[in-house]
């Protein structure tokens, strides 16, 4: 199966149609059916590394002070509790907690999915981002899951890679400041050339202000651990900027 980071933006995305929707839209349409999608969500950032095992995923509606519409939607896919025991085997010795009933599906994974696969019958399993572990555990995390796409499973990491809630700008619309630019430039060079070193991102002079907190980061580097062992070329699925300090970019693997 492809692979793919994709750069969510605004949950607002989930109800809007603009050309950041229609390429995950078009990126859901270009890829076989997967057995199951994993998805490695910015929301989901806890003291532990866990997949959620439950058969029927919830719905989470993890934001506030948007429109009710939003937290009327619901993406009602199945999960796949024995995926589970897949994820733990595969990465083994590293320790992989199963979770049958705290999380589900957030609005990091089905703001995307809603576009990408509408009709809800893939299921969707989740994988926690461990807060407490550097940089280099996920990069390492996401090489190994690297099997699971030979046995048909659909890989996603969602995020941005520069996310700057506190420097937001509405008055910028689509366009980006001059420090996220760099650092988004930068980072497309790392994917694109040389993806098994990505941690070397921490180094760039903007990436305290691209990358004040590592959520949103961190998806990123687990697509760049699948791509350093791929043998494979990432592709630019689509850029672009949200209110000067969100970058959009998304990226494709295998495709």
């Amino acid at each position: 199966m492809p692979a793919a980071f994709i750069g969510h933006g605004s949950p607002m995305n989930a109800l809007e149609h603009n050309r950041y929707t229609a390429a995950w839209r078009a990126f859901g349409e270009s890829v076989p059916r997967p057995r199951a999608i994993l998805v490695v969500s910015a929301h989901w950032y806890i003291n532990a590394t866990a997949v959620t095992a439950m058969a029927v995923p919830r719905t989470i509606h993890d934001f506030y002070g948007f429109p009710t519409e939003l937290f009327e939607v619901q993406y009602p896919a199945p999960g796949l509790p024995e995926l589970a025991d897949e994820i733990a085997d595969v990465v083994e010795p590293t320790w992989v907690g199963a979770d049958v009933d705290s999380w589900g599906i957030d609005h990091g994974t089905w703001s995307v999915l809603v576009h990408a696969f509408p009709e809800a019958s893939v299921p969707v399993v989740q994988l926690a981002i461990n807060a407490e572990k550097p940089l280099e555990y996920h990069l390492e995390l996401g090489a190994k899951l690297t099997t699971l796409r030979e046995r048909g499973v659909l890989i996603l990491g969602s995020g941005n890679i520069v996310h700057n809630l506190g420097g937001m700008d509405p008055a910028l619309g689509d366009k980006g400041f001059d420090w996220a630019h760099r650092f988004d430039d930068d980072a497309r060079a790392q994917l694109l050339n040389d993806p098994a070193e990505a941690v070397r991102l921490r180094e760039h002079a903007d990436y305290s202000a691209a990358v004040p907190t590592a959520d949103h980061f961190l998806p990123m580097l687990y697509f760049a651990g699948l791509a350093a062992v791929s043998g494979q070329g990432v592709g630019v699925l689509t850029d672009g900027y949200a209110y000067g300090s969100l970058s959009m970019t998304s990226y494709t693997l295998g495709i």
